[in-house]
């Protein structure tokens, strides 16, 4: 063991990056007073753990995009999950290779730097780098999601997992199972790829936000019957996050970051049909199977999970909004959804014109609006939805103003995550 210290001690310094995704600042405080997460608590009582704000949307493709490249989507090019393809109604994932700037690692390389970047959400497929990349969320492939690929079979034979299977997350006994297995194979592959030599080290873990999406009812609920399951996986977590403080030696720089926050939901709200209930928005038939069933007659419709775009004559095959007209309908959308309840309760907590949030040369692809949501309505894209609200199998969603942020760093207003990229470059070369 001294031996292994003592080469890690002839190593020049490291800056490591590790992300909790969606994990937020009240529930990881929470964790801590507790006893779950002993390794976190020691990391922040050397730092700052504040909370952070997130982008917006508050997803994670547009969040760890807005992180790896320091700048807002307008920049880097990344708004959703989903896009409509140019002059179309057909449907388009962007991905590592949509990224219009230049990553952290990418920056760093170009000085003779390497990073190893592990189970980073948004970088599939693996692109070449000075470096290590395993691929996070979303990855369909294991063989494009590693570079290099001689790194391909051998995660083959660790049975490495990308990521948890969700599509049986209601068999609650092979969701956990399958969670546990999935970080443990998380945890084997840090350790494995600890001592490649490096500057930047970024391992993210993401399997929290899968427990919290499907159990957050369980999570903050001492009293279910799964509760000391999860805080077992909280202290699984935990445990993985003191793996890698183990490792580090006095040199290094260590930071730690969700993506979003999280919180309980009440109802999903489908904005699709509250366009059709107020005039907005008309299909060619109804339900629609897809986008593409937009009548020429809609002035508005919305993409996952609270964008809203202006039918625009110019932009959309079918559109038949003139420019001279956008900013009446902004400010009709602005009315309905200022005053949308639901139980007596505000629905819509703020509303972001595009120029209020993003700058750069790609802003002309960005929603026309963004709405945040008081905490509990999830907001929804989904077309074909016949209803406005309702509830399915899913307890928690994403916010943004609870993200968290540990780092010896010191804030005089509220980070946002834009700015952990500019803290990892001046660490790097401080």
């Amino acid at each position: 063991m001294n031996f292994i210290k003592n080469i890690l001690k002839k190593r020049e310094k490291r800056v490591v990056m590790i992300g909790l995704d969606g994990v937020p600042f009240s529930l990881l405080k929470n964790l801590i007073e507790r006893g779950v997460c002993p390794n976190i608590k020691n990391l922040c009582q050397k730092g700052n753990f504040m909370q952070m704000d997130a982008s917006l949307p508050e997803i994670s493709s547009v969040s760890w995009a807005s992180f790896m490249t320091g700048t807002n989507p307008a920049r880097h090019g990344i708004f959703g999950f989903t896009e409509l393809k140019p002059n179309s109604y057909s449907i388009t994932f962007p991905n590592y290779l949509s990224l219009k700037e230049k990553t952290i690692w990418d920056k760093i390389g170009e000085n003779g730097k390497k990073s190893t970047v592990l189970n980073l959400p948004g970088t599939y497929p693996a692109r070449e780098h000075n470096g290590i990349l395993i691929s996070g969320f979303v990855a369909v492939d294991l063989k494009k999601s590693v570079y290099p690929q001689t790194l391909y079979e051998k995660l083959k034979k660790m049975d490495y997992k990308i990521d948890v299977d969700t599509t049986k997350a209601k068999d609650k006994k092979f969701f956990y199972d399958d969670l546990f297995d999935t970080l443990d194979k998380r945890r084997k592959v840090f350790s494995e790829l600890w001592n490649e030599q490096c500057d930047l080290f970024i391992g993210v873990i993401t399997d929290t936000d899968r427990l919290q999406h499907f159990e957050y009812d369980v999570v903050v609920d001492e009293k279910s019957e799964r509760f000391e399951t999860a805080m077992k996986f909280y202290k699984k977590v935990d445990e993985a996050v003191g793996e890698i403080l183990d490792r580090t030696n006095e040199k290094d720089t260590v930071l730690m970051m969700s993506d979003h926050g999280f919180t309980k939901i009440e109802e999903e709200v489908y904005l699709n049909r509250i366009l059709v209930q107020n005039g907005f928005l008309k299909w060619e038939e109804d339900p629609p199977s897809d986008f593409g069933k937009i009548d020429s007659q809609s002035r508005a419709f919305a993409m996952d999970p609270s964008r809203i775009y202006i039918h625009r004559k110019d932009k959309y095959p079918k559109g038949s909004v003139e420019e001279n007209d956008v900013e009446k309908i902004r400010t009709d959308l602005k009315q309905l959804f200022s005053s949308l309840e639901r139980n007596g309760k505000k629905v819509i907590r703020e509303i972001f014109y595009k120029e209020e949030i993003y700058k750069g040369d790609y802003i002309s692809n960005a929603p026309d609006m963004v709405l945040l949501s008081n905490y509990g309505f999830d907001l929804k894209g989904n077309p074909r939805s016949t209803e406005p609200f309702a509830k399915t199998h899913f307890t928690g969603m994403h916010t943004r103003d609870d993200a968290f942020l540990i780092t010896d760093e010191k804030f005089t207003k509220k980070p946002h995550i834009e700015d952990v990229g500019s803290i990892i470059l001046k660490k790097i070369y401080d």
